[in-house]
């Protein structure tokens, strides 16, 4: 079989094939026969039916379509063989199928015209001796007083006060009626601004701006008017950016009584018995979390600037695919949540979540291709009896081991690993140099929307998923966070 090959954009190869008469003309007949034995045609038997009796009935431009769809699959498949061509995906005809079939003469030579998805052709310009910038991330001791504080209001006794006004940090259950103008400039309640024997934190930042600040020096009993205006990206559209008016009457103030920083509660909040202890832990995981960051923003770094070198031209079969990992593993997390996804996750719900994977989609291909070129180039592996290792781990910590694509895992912890290997690899060939915490996150805030860190595919995917969500549940009532 006579095939010419050309390369394409986006990592493809054409294809131009030359069907030969015999292979044409045998593959016509092994379908034909196949018809033939499964043909329910009145008056004969299955299997039965005379040759050209069949053609009439069922036309030979149907029975030539079929054949020509299996010629076409096994002509591209002998020829990728033949051309021993990494193909990836499906392939892709070229040639308008309608014209095959009129060109198709069973017998008689034909020539396709066809196209391949092949593995990227990466090329890096550099990796060694590059230069970035990465945020340093020092432990703050500040962070374990601020964890046992926090742990103090969970455990916090409210005590109703009746002597002084609001203040902040307190507790206060109120009632309130909001109310907005409509068209003809008339207050109105709107649906779900009202609620009686609210429970409401008194601290900064609660429900709208201005709300809580309204309510601070009210006393008991006493009944007023706080005016304040929602949002422009407030999620019930009808009341974005819109004035309003809440009636608001304080019922009860409680002030928080927290506990003494002890041992016994240190016993209450954790399974230590001192608070010595519980603050020794505190201080372990704060440091270990702080070299954590620290090491991820240097990975990040190092990432950022190797991508910058890489020029490859990815196809849309790896892209796609990577795409619906990314809206399997939203799913899967979903379905954790008690969220029912087969209801939630129509067609177009799912082919909305694949676009807004896209852009995460192609990025994780390119740190992947990146970082695979590198270890090519300097032979770094990663040993079976370590991928195994990681497997039998993760394997462990499944209730239902036999429920995962074990071939999947072991893609997963083998890219896993080498890329741990390859960054530690690049992170003593390239200089890092080390910023305050905070001073790139600004910079990276104001850069191009486009650009993608890895991560953020899920909450894109979620909120493709919640967007249209919305959409189908728009008869539900929703509470209004004042």
């Amino acid at each position: 079989m006579k095939v010419t090959q050309e390369k394409l954009p986006d990592s493809q190869v054409g294809l131009q094939i030359e069907i030969p008469a015999e292979m044409s003309k045998q593959t016509y007949e092994q379908v034909l026969q196949q018809l033939m034995r499964t043909a329910n045609i009145p008056g004969f038997r299955k299997g039965k039916v005379p040759r050209q009796i069949f053609l009439q009935r069922v036309g030979s431009a149907q029975v030539k379509a079929a054949a020509l769809e299996e010629l076409v699959q096994k002509a591209v498949d002998a020829a990728i063989e033949q051309e021993s061509i990494e193909a990836i995906g499906n392939y892709q005809l070229k040639t308008a199928f309608e014209n095959l079939i009129q060109d198709f003469i069973p017998g008689e030579p034909l020539t396709i015209e066809a196209s391949v998805d092949v593995p990227p052709r990466v090329t890096l310009k550099a990796y060694t001796g590059l230069t970035t910038q990465a945020e340093d991330v020092e432990y703050d001791t500040a962070i374990v007083d601020e964890t046992l504080e926090r742990y103090q209001l969970n455990l916090a006794t409210l005590v109703p006060v009746e002597d002084r006004p609001v203040q902040m940090d307190d507790v206060a259950v109120i009632d309130f009626v909001g109310k907005t103008q409509d068209e003809d400039g008339n207050l109105e309640a709107f649906e779900g601004g009202s609620a009686e024997d609210f429970q409401l934190d008194i601290k900064p930042g609660g429900f709208i701006e201005g709300f809580v600040e309204g309510i601070v020096g009210m006393t008991l009993g006493e009944t007023k008017e706080v005016s304040v205006t929602f949002p422009d990206t407030y999620a019930q559209e009808s009341l974005a950016g819109k004035p309003a008016i809440f009636t608001i009457t304080v019922k009860e103030i409680k002030e928080k009584e927290l506990p003494d920083l002890d041992d016994d509660f240190a016993q209450e909040v954790s399974e230590f018995e001192t608070l010595e202890a519980l603050r020794a832990s505190l201080e372990e995981r704060f440091r270990k979390e702080a070299e954590s960051q620290k090491k991820d923003n240097q990975r990040e770094a190092i990432l950022s600037v190797l991508v910058e070198q890489l020029d490859a031209e990815i196809p849309e079969t790896l892209v796609r695919r990577e795409m619906n990992y990314l809206v399997s593993q939203t799913a899967i997390q979903l379905s954790q949540q008690g969220l029912d996804v087969n209801k939630l996750l129509t067609p177009d719900i799912i082919e909305n979540m694949r676009e807004r994977a896209r852009p995460e989609a192609i990025a994780r291909l390119q740190r992947t291709l990146a970082l695979g070129e590198v270890a090519k180039q300097e032979s770094i592996t990663v040993a079976d009896e370590d991928i195994q290792a990681r497997m039998d781990e993760m394997l462990s910590e499944v209730s239902d081991p036999n429920a995962i694509d074990l071939d999947r895992l072991r893609e997963v912890v083998q890219e896993d690993l080498l890329q741990d290997k390859v960054l530690t690899w690049l992170a003593e060939h390239n200089t890092i140099e080390w910023v305050p915490e905070g001073s790139l996150s600004d910079d990276e805030d104001e850069g191009d929307e486009d650009d993608v860190s890895a991560g953020d595919a899920i909450v894109d995917v979620e909120a493709a998923v919640n967007e249209v969500s919305d959409e189908v549940s728009n008869d539900e009532s929703e509470a209004t966070e004042a």
